[in-house]
């Protein structure tokens, strides 16, 4: 029995799992061993350990044992009940000897038990059971293919030749048949069809005298063995030629030229002998020969590299914006030494909202004098990191691992079948299979969600390999099908029709499976609730002993799994523990994780609907994850969904990157997690603590009519911040650091000093513990902190359960994916910490039932408590949007961050598309600015490692939404300049026509001159301006007066989750949802502000034409301004207006009763001619 008891400071818990005993094996990938749950070691519990290293629990007494134990604790027990794949001990112990004899037919990398993790449901919770629920073998990954011993040529399936302690006729060992072999001879070529070379002579005759069978070697002979380490023996170097080459620098010392020049064919050292000739994969040269490569090649050529703006466009933008400040300058300074003494009223306003406006755009403007462009080199990446090397003979990929965080809260509002869409794009991306994990949060809780998961990772088995068979993009289904182009463009095979419409009626089934699960889920239910019922009143009945008194049953209305089994989760009926806010944690690895070595799959037949011999069939894991929510806890929404997951798959796959998606955001560039990898891993990447993507928007109406497409921001700011420290978080499309995120600091940050930040301090965060053994190359050091810093002290005393939580694989986990996400060491200079080359290329710890119940713990309503999960560490509470807070953490500890644009869009999204929803979206957004003003997230108190100018946008980023207010009084000027009619200034003078004509133009100058180098277009930048005009008078002030009750009275905010837009159908508008008019408080002011200035134009154009002293001048400056509001609302108006016209009765009556109010107001303060005096209004 492994038990782990709860320390003083953790929660009063303990935690039961039995287990077959025994320390854990190395970790993931990493030569940090990962700490064992148990205590006691290999000798913690010898009972457990004769079930042939297999996991089981004792289910006698349990419930009896649970009421014993006192109120203060918890047992956690994880039951495995017995099943065909763990049968009793003895039957096991009977088996042994029969299983060792047989021959096994497991492929390679075959992990026992790995089909019953996956086929089990783990539930678990605060006051409740680890327990494990078994599904049926319809969920069960069905067993891998594996690649048959054939011939090696193309469409031949023989038993290919080989005998004695060779691998066959050529020393490459590729594999061929007998006939193969005897055509190359006989095409008068001779060469091998693997490496290119002759073959011996003397084969023919073994190969007409056939194959002895008794000198096949077997499995273990036939792999490539490690390169043998010299710290395990004392080498004798009489027989050996272990010498350190100078031409290449960065060579390990143990390093051993015989095994090398066995593996690689080549020849000893460089000037005493030739190079191989053209077919030893390095080309060819002159005279047949080649020159010696050169190793340190690929660690010279970077990764990455930035792309400046041309100077012909930003030199006169930066003029430009100077320009524009000395203009604004001298109109600020004329219009106050130039008051209007008839209408001082109007001035102050005007002024007021002037000075306002100036100090809002150069806060806006500041941060964008710095724009770059970054590109990545895709080619390196692979040379790198995924070719054959010294320390990586067979050029095993050793990318660093990417865990994928996909978040959904209510399948009503986000289609089941949107969700399976993105999984399917995460699965089939161009990532290697066995670095990949992919967690799908389910914050709902949702039967419906678990089961299109299910058929989502079924269908897997055929879309993934179909993409990687035939290059697909993109590669989700539905944005692939639902492309109008030509697909057979660079199609060359010839079986991809036939194959494509295959899979096109396979994911048209698969979609009419995931429609008509709701309705299958609420017949399943209701036929067990009824017969639940009457098996309750027929007990009850059986009581009673009598019909007359006997009362009608009473069964809660549950929700059934397809095996007739209780779901967890949350019931529609809310029933005790079965509600949104009251369920147990679930955990089920629908997929397990693969094997380290290709598995090719069979020809196409009645299982298989493609032909797969030459296809990686492999799937990445994939794991369904429902934290547990109880009543009295505060969850924080989307941000404690990610840091449960975060939790979760540090135990479970823990790697040292995340990426992380909204449910409707799938990829759509499948090379984009290596551009996002060129960036971390290339020189000085590790320091930059996330990288963002654009996010790009799909079923947008062609015009764009509320700026959905977002492309100012985008391309332009985000641009222009990634000159500076980085680009911020903007909540999906983006890659993390793992430590990052941890709270820990970068290894090196710089100090801004002085005025401006211009005096900069370097300084190192991390210092590398240097030792012998370190020299060597054998080990990498810890992470080191300065001890000056609180935030900087040693990992020893961060990795404390105040600040991580009481779970210790959470805590092993942590060193070993810092070691993982460390640059190469050819990479570093002298002194900075790196890993070697080749340390990654290793098989991938196998998932067992402990880490998984483990992982039920980490998920726990209550494992945050007395911790710093969402103060300091993960995704940062206090805030709805808290994606801006969480980079601004990062970036006040020293991190940088990248943007990464790429020329195919990285990942593709749907955006509200209805004026409701788009408006509740803004108004979320600027309440989060506001919440983030309030609070110790403000820019003003950064620290001096953030740079200014970044300084300068995060605080721009928190202040705009408090322009409404000025925004709303601006755009009633010229209404009330109408209905009084005088104007801001006393007279239309010259100067300030020229200097109003001069902001204008420079204005518009640099409006052109972003375009140029941001790539939008003029029709994007004037829609943008359009719903900065609708925006900041309707959503904005709503969200300060939200964000001030709540800093005030501490009224709490809540907003309804947006709906993501479901896959049309062919019969359906892909763009009714424009013109679908929902009622909203949020369309008041605007309406308004049309409505009055609307009526303004008509009384001023009628009081010019009847007075007998018309004062044109004033008119046309109030009706141009009128005009230039109208223009900004036009989209709003045309909203409003629907698909037919028609305008909700509501919103005339508000609008009608605020400006009769408004105009009656006007009325009492200023008076037509003529009136009495007591009727009259002045200003105190």
């Amino acid at each position: 029995m492994v038990k782990r008891a709860s320390s003083a400071c953790s929660s009063p818990v303990t935690i039961t799992v039995t287990s077959s005993g025994g320390s854990r094996s190395m970790g993931l990938t990493s030569p940090i061993p990962r700490a064992s749950i148990s205590p006691h070691g290999a000798g913690g519990n010898k009972a457990a350990s004769s079930f042939g290293g297999r996991y089981s629990s004792s289910v006698s007494k349990e419930e009896a044992a649970f009421k014993d134990l006192n109120s203060e604790f918890v047992s956690y027990t994880v039951h495995i009940p017995p099943t065909p794949d763990h049968q009793s001990a003895a039957m096991s112990a009977s088996q042994t000897s029969t299983q060792e004899d047989e021959p096994s037919s497991k492929p390679d990398g075959f992990k026992p038990g790995s089909s019953f993790v996956t086929g089990t449901i783990f539930t678990g919770g605060f006051n409740s059971i680890t327990r494990r629920h078994m599904l049926h073998s319809s969920m069960e990954q069905p067993e891998p293919l594996k690649p048959g011993n054939v011939c090696g040529m193309k469409g031949c399936d023989e038993e290919p030749i080989m005998g004695g302690k060779w691998r066959g006729p050529c020393d490459c060992g590729f594999k061929i048949c007998r006939d193969c072999y005897l055509d190359c001879f006989s095409s008068g070529v001779g060469h091998c069809p693997g490496c290119k070379e002759p073959y011996k002579e003397g084969n023919e005759a073994w190969i007409e005298d056939g194959n002895d069978e008794d000198d096949i070697p077997g499995e273990e002979e036939d792999q490539a063995l490690p390169l043998p380490s010299m710290a395990d023996f004392k080498p004798d170097y009489r027989r050996l030629s272990l010498v350190k080459s100078t031409k290449a620098p960065h060579q390990p010392s143990d390093f051993d030229h015989n095994r090398w020049l066995f593996e690689t064919k080549g020849t000893y050292g460089y000037g005493n002998a030739v190079w191989p000739k053209d077919g030893y994969a390095f080309g060819s040269g002159n005279n047949g020969f080649d020159h010696p490569p050169d190793f340190g090649e690929s660690c010279r050529r970077p990764l990455t590299r930035k792309v400046p703006v041309s100077s012909a466009v930003l030199s006169p933008y930066r003029l430009l914006v100077m320009m524009r400040l000395a203009s604004l300058g001298l109109f600020l300074t004329w219009r106050i030494r130039h008051p209007n003494h008839e209408a001082m009223w109007l001035w102050g306003m005007s002024i007021t909202c002037e000075l306002w406006f100036a100090v809002s755009w150069l806060l806006d403007q500041l941060p964008k004098i710095c724009p770059i462009n970054r590109e990545a080199d895709l080619s390196v990446l692979t040379e790198r990191y995924e070719s054959p090397n010294l320390r990586n003979p067979k050029g095993r990929s050793d990318l660093p691992g990417i865990d994928v965080f996909v978040s959904t809260a209510d399948p009503e509002k986000e289609p089941p079948l949107v969700t399976a869409n993105t999984i399917l794009s995460i699965l089939a991306v161009d990532y290697p299979v066995e670095k990949l994990a992919c967690y799908l949060s389910d914050d709902g809780g949702s039967l419906l969600t678990f089961e299109a998961l299910a058929e989502t990772a079924s269908f897997a088995r055929t879309w993934v390999p179909f993409c990687r068979k035939h290059g697909i993009e993109p590669r989700s289904p539905e944005a692939y099908f639902g492309h109008k182009k030509d697909f057979l463009k660079n199609k060359v095979r010839l079986d991809f029709v036939r194959e494509r419409r295959r899979v096109k009626r396979d994911y048209d089934e698969f979609k009419v499976r995931i429609n008509s699960l709701p309705d299958s889920i609420r017949r399943r239910s209701d036929a067990y609730n009824a017969n639940e019922e009457l098996r309750a009143k027929k007990k009850q009945m059986e009581l009673r002993g009598n019909l007359a008194l006997a009362e009608p049953g009473k069964a809660s209305k549950a929700t059934w799994m397809s095996d007739g089994s209780h779901w967890p989760g949350t019931w529609p009926s809310a029933e005790l523990d079965h509600s949104r806010g009251d369920h147990a944690g679930i955990i089920q690895a629908m997929l397990a994780p693969p094997n380290s070595e290709p598995v090719y799959g069979s020809s196409a037949g009645a299982d298989n609907l493609i032909d797969t011999t030459e296809v990686d069939i492999r799937l990445p894991m994939l794991v369904y994850v429902s934290r547990e929510k109880r009543p009295g806890y505060d969850h924080n929404k989307k941000a404690g969904a990610m840091n449960a997951l975060v939790r979760t798959s540090a135990v479970m796959s823990n790697g040292p990157f995340i990426l992380n998606l909204d449910c409707d955001h799938y990829i759509y560039n499948s090379l984009a997690l290596r551009e996002g990898m060129c960036f971390m891993l290339d020189r000085g990447g590790d320091r930059i603590c996330y990288v963002q993507f654009p996010q790009r928007f799909e079923g947008i109406d062609p015009n764009d009519r509320y700026a959905n497409h977002n492309t100012v921001f985008f391309d332009v700011n985000m641009r222009a911040l990634d000159g500076l420290q980085g680009p911020m978080y903007v909540g999906t499309g983006c890659v993390f650091r793992r430590i990052a995120l941890y709270g820990f600091s970068p290894p090196r940050a710089t100090e801004h000093h002085g005025f401006f930040g211009t005096r900069k301090l370097k300084f190192l965060l991390r210092r590398a513990k240097v030792t012998k053994k370190d020299e060597e190359g054998d080990m990498a050091v810890p992470i080191n902190m300065d001890e000056e810093d609180n935030d900087d002290l040693d990992i020893e005393s961060l990795l404390l359960p105040k600040r991580f939580g009481s779970s210790s694989s959470l805590a092993a986990s942590i060193p070993v994916a810092e070691y993982q996400g460390r640059l190469l060491q050819d990479l570093q200079g002298k002194g900075y910490q790196g890993r070697p080359a080749g340390s990654l290329a290793v098989p991938r710890e196998p998932l067992d039932a402990a880490t998984v119940a483990e992982a039920i713990s980490v998920i726990s309503c209550f494992y945050e408590d007395r911790t710093e999960w969402g103060k300091r560490v993960g995704w940062i509470y206090g805030s709805v949007t808290e994606d801006v807070v969480t980079g601004y953490k990062m970036h006040n500890r020293g991190w940088r961050s990248v943007y990464c644009v790429t020329k195919r869009d990285a990942f593709r999204g749907t955006a509200p598309i209805n004026l409701t929803d788009r408006l509740h979206q803004v108004l979320r957004w600027a309440t989060g600015s506001v919440e983030i003003f309030f609070s110790r997230n403000n820019a003003v108190f950064a620290s001096r490692r953030m740079k200014f100018l970044q300084r300068v946008a995060y605080f721009n980023v928190c202040i705009y939404p408090f322009t409404s207010f000025f925004l709303i009084v601006y755009c009633m000027l010229p209404a009330l300049s109408l209905f009084s009619g005088q104007f801001i200034v006393q007279s239309l003078s010259v100067s300030f026509l020229i200097l109003l004509l001069l902001i204008t133009l420079t204005l518009s100058m640099l409006a052109l001159l972003e375009i140029k180098w941001s790539g939008i277009t003029l029709h994007e930048w004037w829609r943008n301006e359009q719903f900065w005009l609708v925006g900041g008078t309707s959503a904005h002030p709503a969200a300060v007066l939200q964000g001030l009750l709540k800093v005030i009275a501490g009224v709490d905010i809540s907003f309804t989750l947006t709906s993501k837009s479901a896959v049309p159908d062919d019969s359906e508008d892909e763009f009714a949802e424009l013109y679908v008019v929902r009622w909203s408080f949020l369309m008041i002011p605007p309406t308004t502000i049309m409505m009055v200035n609307m009526i303004a134009i008509a009384v001023g154009v009628a009081r010019a034409l009847y007075s007998p002293f018309p004062q044109w001048s004033k008119l046309l400056g109030g009706v141009f301004f009128s005009f230039w509001v109208l223009c900004h609302l036009y989209p709003f108006a045309k909203g409003l207006m629907g698909r037919r016209g028609k305008v909700p009765t509501i919103v005339f009556v508000w609008s009608g009763l605020l400006s009769m109010i408004i105009s009656l107001l006007w009325v009492y303060i200023n008076p037509p001619s003529g009136s009495p005096s007591y009727m009259r209004f002045e200003f105190p």
